[in-house]
């Protein structure tokens, strides 16, 4: 069963993602001491059925949710519900795998144009003039 889909043809099986339910600290009276409606997310990234350039990318990131293992560890406590915070920490999870997958664009290295050399000379040229009129005047002997 398909638990989270990736992209058009990379999706993670509901068997790789794993919840454990604990008690979140905070405030919410007397029910709080006996309901576990925070959730921790476990997923393993070496034995995910993710492609190789994913896994390798996601094991070079510097996170802390990223344990040495490999395992990434989500904390879910941001609502009431256990079935919210289930979905808070999968949609975590998948941004996460986003910003793993990202690629920046090639910087295609540039020349400044002539006018633009031209411009910035000028420029400094003005900036020059204008900070030598600051000094104080010296008096000619």
């Amino acid at each position: 069963m398909i638990i989270m889909r990736i992209s058009k043809d990379i999706y993670i099986k509901d068997s790789e993602v794993e919840f454990q339910a604990v008690r979140a600290g905070g405030p919410g009276g007397q029910k709080i001491n006996k309901t576990s409606s925070a959730v921790q997310l476990f997923f393993d990234i070496r034995s995910s059925s993710l492609p190789e350039n994913y896994k390798e990318r996601l094991l070079s990131l510097k996170d802390r949710r990223i344990t040495g293992e490999g395992v990434v560890v989500i904390k879910s406590v941001r609502y009431r519900s256990q079935q919210k915070n289930k979905q808070d920490a999968l949609n975590r999870l998948k941004e996460l795998i986003d910003s793993a997958t990202y690629e920046p664009k090639a910087r295609k290295p540039t020349r400044p144009s002539r006018s633009a050399r031209m411009r910035r000379l000028v420029q400094k040229d003005r900036q020059s003039r204008i900070k030598k009129m600051r000094k104080p005047v010296v008096p000619e002997e």
